[in-house]
């Protein structure tokens, strides 16, 4: 059936079915919810229900937090329809996808702390990526197409807000969690513990504070680890126990996390009028490693198997420290929104594979193992001033301003022990020299955006049931960006600099690459809706949304000279460079260093419908994306390095429903299922690398119109059922299942070339809870039918070669791994109001 006529068809579908993309869960969330326990949400900045806003909003309340047992964001994004997280595990970063429109979908690069950039994450009322443990919140509440005329940060494709629980002035409390679960594939338990306490000074002032420490344990093995990098053999017989013994190791359950997470607020109200709160946020993440197998590759790997050569361990740090201050002006609410935050990130990763498939040289040394050691800091100021009208009248407003000052600095060291003194005294590579510290590739960045922008609604009652919203937005930024690549195997005096050293020199550094990109705008909204009548609204929406543009983190090749031994390594080219080894043909057709900001317009149709008497509500939306400059995932002519270049035009269309029914007091049904079609209107020269063996020479492939795009399920569907039971003791007993699923998704567009299809896939969960009122205890399952998934793939069976070192033996590319979802895991979790109530 023709797309077109897919898209007519559920369009159909919904109007007839009255069925928003998300339906909000009708739990208590304390001071977010009514005596009904209808949760009420602020994204439009005033207090409304779900059922109210005529935007696309879903929100997830504390009670079902705990209900369904979430603990991270992909959790929750499970069941909310249009939006998906790409998991690959603590260790890389998880991508956000919203409604098909994603940067780089499945990541092939490390380090991802934007989500891709599609939404803007909220901490409060701070603009700040970061996957946050879902301990201690009021509410997260999570916005579909764009919203920068109500946000002060730019949003693509929506907004995700973490709504943390505030310090309350009326009660003292104090409330512990213990959580105990094994996985299926693991050899030792995983934990969760923590405690959140509420302290009232007076009826001004109190300070709320959460600490949780997790401890999970894993269940990816490494059983091809080297005993000594660049002695040891990577690839012996593996046939043959005596020389696996001789030159390999195994570690059990490498991809762990341990997590520390904390908040403080002190909350004062000096006056009646004046509202303000003091938050420090922190977490701290130590994994192991990547959540990876390489069960597809060239070695003899399970499904939950690493054929990486070297541990991968990365820590990550998150700090924030914000002030909200909220002043009733009479007329208006004005709200101050500062933050300071930081982010710390130090791994390894191996490296063998991809300097191996260069052959350049390094597969001839039999004993080749190489790492690389990755360090930044990123470092954020955001002040955001906003006016929320509050009379009673049929206009309302909103105008606010927001500034943004970022400056990150990273460095990336390519080590190659053993391969120096092999390559000179072995294959009389004259020209390199004896590194002591095996250093072989060095690069560092520096970038400094500063970002302001001005955005405002009007709204107006044309009627009691009749309103329309226009919206704008003014933005400017300035991106400068820094970059130096260094080959230290050809300079014996080369010493790589610290952080701190790359901050201060790098700017003034006549040897470096410097960039950068400026561009303001603007950017416009309407809005209508009609209440039907007390128990129908529809809406429209037109919105336009904006993603600002970045370097690719790569230092330029130097001009082409055959001459020049040091014209070779990883590097990016302009237009028309031409580069070693390739000589004169090897030229880009474009700037590789950097890509182009990109912008969305978004046309949606919905309906919200409570019937039976509250009972049951109904949502829905249809809409159609218009993608203008869509930032794509490709790579780099040479090296093969992943970067991000701006394609013609893209569009996605889809549509999503939702249903919430309580058909008995004791039992509850939610469901909800998408359909979403994302695909390239325009060709892209050269988008897909493919490569061409025997050996690893590559070519690309244009993207073609109408190709899909990467990284987003066409369907998805969830289901979620709860039933209380009420025993003789009084207390109650709840049986919980969940049930999410969604359909194929391809790792490069249309899948051609360098690409792979990952299935779909279905995740149930399972719980029991027992409430005894102060305190409850449940018995979970997660990944109950021990599904095993694959969500995340770098490379595919084309990369499945085998070369000669200079011996003749073997050596194994292993480019071929796939990110995996957590196998089954049981456990069961613990929570007690020791003092006071929540």
């Amino acid at each position: 059936m023709a797309k077109s006529l897919l898209l007519g068809s559920a369009s159909i579908a919904v109007m007839a079915t009255t069925a928003l993309s998300v339906t909000a869960y009708a739990q208590d969330t304390g001071a977010s919810a009514r005596d009904d326990d209808t949760i009420i949400v602020t994204a439009t900045r005033r207090d409304e229900t779900i059922q109210d806003v005529p935007i696309n909003i879903a929100a997830v309340g504390a009670e079902q937090i705990q209900e369904q047992g979430f603990d991270e964001l992909d959790d929750f994004l499970a069941y909310v329809p249009g939006i998906n997280i790409v998991d690959r595990g603590g260790r890389q970063g998880n991508p956000i996808i919203v409604r098909g429109i994603n940067a780089d979908p499945l990541g092939s690069g490390d380090g991802n702390n934007n989500g891709g950039g599609t939404v803007a994450t909220y901490v409060g009322e701070i603009p700040l990526f970061i996957d946050l443990k879902l301990n201690d919140l009021e509410r997260v509440e999570v916005l579909l197409g764009p919203q920068g005329t109500l946000y002060g940060a730019g949003t693509l494709g929506g907004a995700i807000r973490y709504i943390p629980k505030k310090p309350d002035f009326d009660i003292d409390s104090l409330s512990v969690r213990a959580e105990a679960y094994q996985y299926s594939e693991a050899d030792d338990l995983s934990t969760d513990f923590g405690f959140t306490f509420n302290k009232t000074f007076s009826d001004t002032f109190a300070i709320r504070g959460s600490l949780d420490m997790r401890d999970d344990s894993g269940f990816i093995d490494q059983p091809f680890l080297v005993q000594q990098i660049g002695v040891s053999d990577p690839d012996p017989d593996f046939t043959d126990p005596a020389a696996v013994s001789a030159n390999l190791r195994r570690a059990n359950d490498v991809d762990s996390e341990e997590t520390l997470s904390g908040r403080i607020a002190a909350r004062w109200l000096p006056t009646d009028w004046l509202d303000g709160t003091l938050t420090y946020y922190y977490q701290k993440a130590d994994i192991g490693g990547r959540t990876i197998n390489s069960f597809r590759s060239t070695v003899p790997a399970g499904r939950y198997e690493s054929g990486t050569r070297v541990p991968e361990p990365n820590e990550i740090t998150n700090e924030l420290l914000a002030l909200e201050v909220v002043a009733d002006l009479g007329f208006a609410e004005l709200t101050s929104a500062t933050g300071f935050s930081k982010f710390e990130d130090d791994g390894q990763r191996d490296q063998t594979d991809l300097l191996i498939t260069l052959e350049y040289s390094y597969e001839l040394f039999p004993s080749f193992t190489s790492f690389t050691r990755e360090v930044g800091e990123e470092e954020r100021f955001n002040q955001e001033i906003r006016l929320v009208s509050t009379t009673d009248s049929r206009f309302n407003w909103i105008v606010g301003g927001f500034y943004n000052d970022f400056e990150s600095v990273g460095s990336s060291s390519e080590f190659t022990p053993g391969y120096d003194t092999y390559a000179i005294n072995t294959l009389g590579f004259g020209f390199l020299v004896d590194r002591p510290d095996d250093l072989e590739y060095f690069s560092q960045g520096v970038t400094e955006l500063e970002e302001t922008a001005f955005f405002g609604e009007i709204g107006y009652d044309i009627t009691d049931r009749w309103t329309v919203t226009v919206g704008g937005r003014y933005y400017d930024y300035e991106l400068v960006t820094f970059d130096r690549v260094d080959f230290p195997l050809f300079d014996a005096g080369f010493t790589a600099r610290s952080l701190s050293e790359i901050e201060s020199q790098l700017p003034g550094d006549p040897f470096a690459s410097s960039g950068g990109q400026s561009d303001s705008g603007t950017l416009y909204k309407f809005n209508t809706s009609y209440d039907v009548n007390d128990d129908v609204l529809v809406y429209a929406t037109v919105s336009e949304g904006y993603r600002i543009g970045n370097s690719n983190g790569v230092g330029t090749c130097p001009d082409f000279d055959p001459n020049t031994p040091n014209n070779q390594g990883a590097c990016a080219l302009l237009p028309g460079q031409e580069f070693f080894p390739g000589g004169p043909g090897n030229v880009s057709n474009r700037d590789e260093t950097q890509y182009g900001p990109d912008q969305t317009t978004n046309y949606e149709l919905g309906i919200k419908s409570t019937l039976a008497d509250g009972a049951l509500t109904l949502n829905g939306a249809v809409y159609f994306i218009e993608w203008t400059d869509p930032q794509v995932s490709s790579a780099t002519v040479n090296a093969n390095i992943p970067i991000i270049v701006n394609a013609e035009g893209a569009e996605s269309k889809g549509f999503e429903l939702s249903a919430d029914w309580r058909p008995t007091d004791q039992l509850n049904l939610r469901g909800s299922y998408s359909h979403v079609e994302t695909e390239l209107t325009d060709p892209v020269p050269d988008l897909v690398r493919t490569i061409t063996p025997p050996g690893f020479g590559t070519a690309f492939e244009d993207g073609q119109s109408g190709d899909r795009l990467p990284g987003a399920p066409e369907d998805q569907f969830s289901v979620f059922a709860s039933y209380d039971q009420s025993l003789e003791n009084g207390n109650d007993l709840t049986w919980n299942f969940g049930y999410a699923y969604q359909s194929d998704v391809l790792s490069r567009a249309n899948s051609r070339g360098n690409g792979y299809v990952l299935d779909g896939f279905g995740i149930a969960n399972a719980s029991i809870v027992y409430d005894a009122g102060n305190w409850s205890a449940t018995l979970f399952a997660n990944n109950l039918f021990d599904e095993y998934a694959e969500t995340g793939v770098t490379g595919n069976d084309l990369f499945n070669q085998t070369v000669s070192d200079f011996d003749g033996g073997d050596v194994n590319v292993r480019t071929f791994r796939i990110n995996v979802a957590p196998p089954r895991a049981i456990g069961i979790r613990l929570n007690w109001d020791i003092v006071g109530g929540e």
